[in-house]
């Protein structure tokens, strides 16, 4: 069967989307907004007030039992050791050859519980690479299916979960996770995001999901909150250099490739896929670097696949690539050769057949105010 023949999946909320005028378009395999009033509308939503996306086409995996912490710290990269129960770390899962599978959030919730939350396109192939590890006496459980999840990011995101919860809700810290109940129904509340924002990712039942969006709505409007699609999306954690997998992260590169060695904990005495691979990249260095750039004239955005040049030689290939609605011109990542990785180097991007100078800047592009 051709994959053009497989109908798209829907979340839970596709209805709610239409009913607020969405733009639907395939991601992934799924059926998603990507824009509601307009994609920089709702990124500058995002960086002076409010907005919520949804993110219910993400995994949601759950492991329990007595050896989960020493499978888990044998599985992925960072230290599972150091969470301490209701916190939270990002991590990334490994072939053998350090390659990246999945990069995503682990929580602990209680003495031998933890959640793990996957991006959607790796779903499948996630939890084929967790249950071909799992050892005798660990309970691996896929809930995807189950779940429904929103993110409300912004500077005025904990103001309107305070007002939508109550008094009482337990607020998470930064890379927290705490459970509350929502008109009886469970809700985990993680502080984590992916905009370069403070905010919090809700995880509740499916059943739910469309009254706890607009009434989330409605309560965040006098904050100026406002529903944001994938577009937004994009274009927030492009100025915050978070990683795309699939453009930024993939199997044919490794963590210290992608500039995430601060996640990859080789001195761990548990033994993860592609940890002696990392080892010796790290000894040599790698031979290419993922970084930041900006385009220094005004023009077309760069996107996916476009080249990078010094002088004749091609050094490098663009991975991510957008306007940038904060800055105002065009960024992107790209990898490219370690001698060319150093902010302030500048490299020439090839845009329709010209070429175009831009600059290798210190990442991130935006950084929130403190």
């Amino acid at each position: 069967m051709s994959t053009s023949s497989i109908p798209l999946q829907k979340t839970a909320l596709f209805d709610a989307h239409q009913k607020l005028g969405a733009r639907i378009v395939e991601f992934g395999g799924w059926s998603m907004p990507v824009q509601y009033g307009g994609i920089v509308e709702e990124h500058k939503a995002v960086r002076e007030a409010a907005g919520v996306f949804d993110i219910s086409h993400m995994g949601e995996f759950f492991v329990e039992g007595p050896g989960t912490l020493n499978f888990l710290n044998g599985l992925l990269t960072n230290d599972v050791a150091k969470l301490g129960i209701g916190q939270g770390q990002y991590t990334l899962m490994l072939n053998e050859q350090g390659g990246v599978i999945d990069d995503l959030i682990l929580y602990r919730l209680g003495e031998e519980t933890y959640f793990l939350v996957v991006n959607a396109a790796k779903i499948d192939e996630d939890r084929a690479w967790v249950e071909k590890h799992l050892p005798s006496g660990v309970e691996f459980s896929d809930r995807s299916a189950l779940y429904s999840a929103i993110a409300l990011q912004g500077p005025k995101a904990l103001e309107i979960a305070r007002a939508f919860f109550g008094a009482g809700w337990p607020e998470p810290q930064r890379n927290e996770i705490t459970r509350y109940s929502w008109n009886c129904q469970d809700v985990l509340i993680a502080r984590t995001g992916y905009t370069g924002e403070d905010g919090v990712e809700l995880f509740f039942g499916n059943d739910v999901a469309a009254n706890f969006l607009l009434t989330l709505l409605e309560v965040g409007k006098p904050f100026g909150l406002k529903p944001c699609g994938l577009g937004a999306r994009d274009t927030l954690r492009l100025e915050a250099c978070l990683p795309l997998n699939g453009n930024d992260l993939s199997e044919k590169r490794t963590p210290l490739e992608a500039g995430l060695g601060i996640f990859v904990s080789l001195t761990k005495a548990a033994s993860f896929p592609g940890k002696e691979v990392l080892q010796k990249q790290k000894s040599e260095g790698p031979a290419e670097k993922l970084i930041a750039f900006q385009i220094k004239e005004k023009g077309p955005p760069p996107r996916p696949h476009y080249l990078l040049f010094q002088g004749a030689k091609q050094v490098g290939e663009v991975t991510s690539g957008a306007p940038s609605p904060t800055l105002g011109s065009g960024i992107g990542l790209a990898y490219v050769e370690a001698a060319c990785a150093g902010p302030g180097t500048t490299l020439e991007l090839e845009v329709r057949g010209a070429r175009v100078p831009v600059e290798v800047v210190k990442k991130p592009f935006y950084k929130r105010p403190v």
